[in-house]
Order: structure tokens, then sequence, then C-alpha cells
């Protein structure tokens, strides 16, 4: 596999225990040569440089004071910096003074941040605004118009710098109106500017359709493997490579017990698959955490269009919140021997029986 491995700095241990200088650090120490950066801990060491308060949000000269002293650490490691993320509750806003005010107060921050770490791009997740608390009208629209619109309006605002700051577009298995690859795909071909493009996310792709966190076994009952197969299928024949920006991989664990009221995780109000995802992912070929989603047959799948770049680990989990400073080692550590198990794997030979076969996981 021509590929190498990153990962998202969030992977290694929750921000409000575990500072970005250590993930990084470790991030050296196990091998990995790239991260994805989360902004909840460049915001955190923006905090913690300048006294500002947990609540309150940093300023703009202390998100770029920290965004150097990040880009300074990794540069001493020998550690890239791929991407910035995630841009948050952005395109399909009802309230268009709040998107504007994005547009016009946020973005240069985020954008002037991606420069001074030496990325190139921006991740945008799908939106997932619930209805607001105070009237319980929808935060959100699901106009593809609008959307477009929104998106094709962030990339104008990256293209006006000299290389163009890139945004990759991610459908999340939970969002309000976009959650499937396939959705997010059309919208990026209508936006249909060269530095707006996707980002594939094993989780997601198979979270929307393959599994189902309230079931018994964790999966959609009698389609989740038709549908996998099917939606691999058409990604293999539709999606053009110049336009994936972003891989990230990441298996879930299988519950003990459907994810329903009664449930320790279960959280009133939010989606299943939200809280599934925040408590519940694991890295690939950690079948003995109960990882049991078919991450490989997507990996191969991505593999088949001819795609080379980072595969860069996203992983949520309960663990994270463990203030033991131990954490981000254990969580680089268990990155570092997924990565070995993946290498494992003669994905050449696999790529012919997969693009034709099932859609279940290689077991090493």
């Amino acid at each position: 596999m021509e590929c190498m491995p990153a990962i998202t700095t969030v992977s290694l241990g929750s921000c409000n225990f575990h500072s970005i200088t250590d993930k990084i650090n470790e991030v050296a120490r196990h091998g990995f040569g790239a991260i994805e950066l989360f902004i909840d801990d460049l915001e955190s060491l923006a905090r913690a440089n300048s006294n500002t308060p947990v609540n309150s949000a940093p300023s703009r000269d202390a998100i770029l004071a920290a965004a150097l002293q990040i880009r300074q650490q990794c540069d001493r490691l020998g550690v890239t910096i791929l991407n910035l993320q995630p841009l948050r509750f952005y395109e399909g806003l009802v309230d268009r003074e709040k998107r504007n005010l994005i547009l016009d107060e946020i973005i240069p921050t985020w954008i002037d941040a991606v420069k001074i770490l030496g990325a190139d791009t921006i991740l945008v997740p799908s939106n997932f605004l619930p209805p607001s608390s105070e009237t319980n009208l929808p935060q959100t629209v699901g106009d593809f118009d609008t959307i477009v619109e929104d998106l094709r309006e962030l990339a104008a605002r990256g293209a006006e710098h000299e290389p163009p700051i890139k945004f990759a577009y991610e459908a999340l298995a939970w969002g309000t109106h976009v959650n499937t690859w396939e959705e997010s795909w059309k919208i990026v071909q209508a936006v249909d500017r060269s530095n707006l493009g996707l980002a594939f996310d094993t989780f997601n792709i198979a979270g929307a359709i393959y599994a189902d966190p309230t079931t018994e076994d964790g999966c959609v009952a009698h389609t989740s493997e038709a549908d996998l197969r099917n939606s691999l299928s058409r990604m293999a024949s539709t999606i053009d490579l110049n336009k994936l920006f972003i891989v990230q991989i990441a298996d879930g664990e299988r519950l003990s017990q459907p994810l329903l009221p009664g449930h320790p995780l279960y959280v009133a109000g939010q989606p299943s698959r939200l809280t599934w995802s925040r408590n519940c992912r694991l890295f690939p070929c950690e079948y003995d955490r109960g990882g049991f989603l078919p991450v490989t047959s997507i990996i191969q799948a991505i593999l088949n269009l001819g795609w080379t770049g980072y595969l860069a680990y996203e992983v949520f989990s309960r663990s994270l919140a463990d203030s033991d400073p131990r954490t981000p080692a254990r969580h680089a550590e268990r990155a570092k021997r997924s990565w070995q198990l993946l290498s494992q794997i003669d994905w050449r030979q696999n790529k012919q029986a997969e693009s034709s076969n099932s859609s279940q996981p290689y077991r090493l």
C-alpha cells in the first residue's frame, strides 16, 4: 500500500486533559509523519497561552500565535500538518446573518491559521444543528441550492489566496440533511470549484447505511451488506479522484445492547449515530474491542480509485476523556498497532475479489 498513516489530534485525548504539545510528541514518537489538527486543540493552546477563560473564545492573535507554536514543534519533529478541522455548523443555516458572520469573521482567521500551520485544507462537515431550544424551529435548511451557494462562497474565499485554500466537505452519518457520501458528492459537483472537494470517513460511510446502533446486532436490518456493496460500486463508477481531498479511517464498537433509552450512553434528543460516534469509535482491526464495521472493504474501494494520499485515523471515544497523562501514548500505540495490521493486508491481491465480492471485512 502506497498510502502513509496520519492521525487527527482528537484521536489522542481530550483537549480538556491533554495538551496538543504532548499529543504531537506522541505522534512523532510512534512514527506518524502527519497530523490533522483539531480546532479544539488549537483553541485550547491559545486559551492557555493568553490566560483566556475556558468558556471564552480566544482572540485572533492568540489563535495565530498558537498556530505558529504548533507549526514550530511539528517542524522540529518532522511532522506535517495536513489540515485544520472541523468547521462546524456552517452550510444551510436559516440565520443568514450568522452564516455571513462565519464568512467574514471566522473564515479569515482559519485561513491565516492554515497558512501558518503549513497546511492547505479546511474540513467542513455536514450540518447537524438541532432545532432551536427557544423556538423549536429548524436552524438549518435542506434546500440543495442554498447548500451549494454556501459552499461555493466558502470556496470563493479560499480561492482569493495563493495557493488557494481548499475545503473538504464531509457527509456525517447523522447529518440533518446530508448524511451519505453520495449526497455530498452531488453537492460538490454542483459547486464546481477546483478548491472544493470531498472528505471520506470510513466510519461515516458505513455508519450511514450499514450500521445502526439502535438494533440488536448494530446493523441496518436485512439491507446493510447489499446497501454498502451497492454504494461502493457507485463510488467506483462516479468519483473523480481529483475531488477527493481527505480520507479518514475508523471502526465502530458493536454495542452489547441497543443504544436506546436506558443505555448508559443514551442522550435524549441526540441522534443515536452521533452518540455512538462520540463514544464508540475504534482504530481499524481492533476486533478484540468490538470492531465490526467493514472498514477494510471501504478502504479497498478508495484505494481502487487510485488514492495514494494519507489515511488519517479519526477516532472519537469515551476513552479519550481519561485524564491519565498516559492516554495520548496509549492511543498512539493503538493507532500504530492498527497500521501494522493494515499493512499486512495484500491490497493488490484483494482488489479484484473486493470489487466483485462481499462487503465483509478482511480478518487478520
